[in-house]
């Protein structure tokens, strides 16, 4: 029964507010700040569900079907309207995009969505009309690795490139659709990288990226590491990272069940300090304030 009701991902909305969970049992959208659930959608709506993603705090997402009893395929991701009042759940499934492979994640904003699969990313105008801006073939990305910054004044979109350990940055406001732009490249890490994660608003030094043990962080702008942190001398598998709202400090959950909270800018505080156990972590995110740190436990019984 713990199987049946397992979470299969997590994703927090653009600014925190708000995370998603995609279930064996649907889909459950809790607030943070006071944490609370604020809707679901049943099994017997949607199905079992991959993978959900939240418009900031709108009636849209963005839902990939998978687990094991899924209603909807693993190649297609759907855009389901939850104000549309109707009691036929194919009513409210107001977009569909289908592709000749597995959508591995998905990331929106106000005016694009990027939909990732493992070889290629796509860049859609959205939610009216969406038109297919801009394509990026990519290096093989099981994890899907793929971070977007929601800011109007910036529209940073960060991906793994084509040589190890290498990132692609592209600043979408400065790039024409149909154009061949080449990407900025950031040569990271020598082997694969695990997770990556933007500023909140794309400011200097606005890209962060880990593998095992290691988080550097990079300017977009010169592609200079500024700083380099270590999680700890164990190895460990890191699930996410995540800058707090003001970027003063870092957030890094991992397989060890713990998540670790580095300085940025008064590095005196460092070396970080863990929080306490909290089982084979997930992804993790600042609350809306900043004031405390939201970790999901994936596949738990809760």
């Amino acid at each position: 029964m713990a199987q049946q009701r397992g979470v299969n991902s997590l994703q927090f909305n653009q600014d925190q507010s708000c995370f998603c969970c995609a279930m064996e049992t649907g889909v459950r959208i809790y607030n943070v700040e006071p944490l609370m659930e604020k809707g679901h959608l049943d099994h017997e709506q949607i199905g079992s569900v991959a993978s959900c993603s939240m418009l900031h705090r709108s009636n849209l997402l963005a839902l990939v079907g998978g687990g094991i009893n899924p209603k909807f395929s693993e190649i297609s991701m759907l855009v389901w309207d939850d104000a549309r009042e109707s009691r036929d759940p194919k009513e409210k499934l107001v977009l569909e995009f289908t592709f000749t492979k597995p959508v591995l994640a998905v990331r929106m904003r106000q005016d694009k969505i990027i939909i990732v699969l493992k070889n290629r990313i796509y860049v859609y105008s959205f939610p009216n009309n969406p038109v297919k801006l801009f394509e990026f073939d990519t290096r093989d990305n099981p994890k899907g690795l793929c971070d977007l910054c929601p800011s109007l004044e910036k529209q940073l979109l960060v991906f793994p490139g084509h040589k190890c350990g290498s990132l692609q940055l592209v600043d979408l406001s400065n790039t024409k659709p149909g154009t061949s732009s080449a990407p900025f490249t950031i040569n990271a890490h020598q082997s694969e990288i695990a997770c990556v994660a933007l500023k909140p608003a794309g400011q200097r030094g606005g890209v962060r990226v880990s593998q095992r043990n290691v988080d550097p962080s990079f300017d977009t702008t010169t592609r200079d590491k500024l700083v380099e942190l270590r999680r700890g001398t164990d190895p460990a598998t890191l699930y996410c990272i995540n800058f707090s709202h003001d970027s003063s400090f870092l957030c890094a959950s991992s397989d060890k069940g713990t998540v670790h909270i580095f300085a940025l800018k008064d590095t005196k505080l460092n070396p970080p300090l863990s929080a306490s156990a909290c089982g084979e972590g997930g992804p993790c995110d600042w609350s809306v304030r900043g004031q405390s740190v939201v970790v999901g436990q994936l596949h738990g019984s809760r």
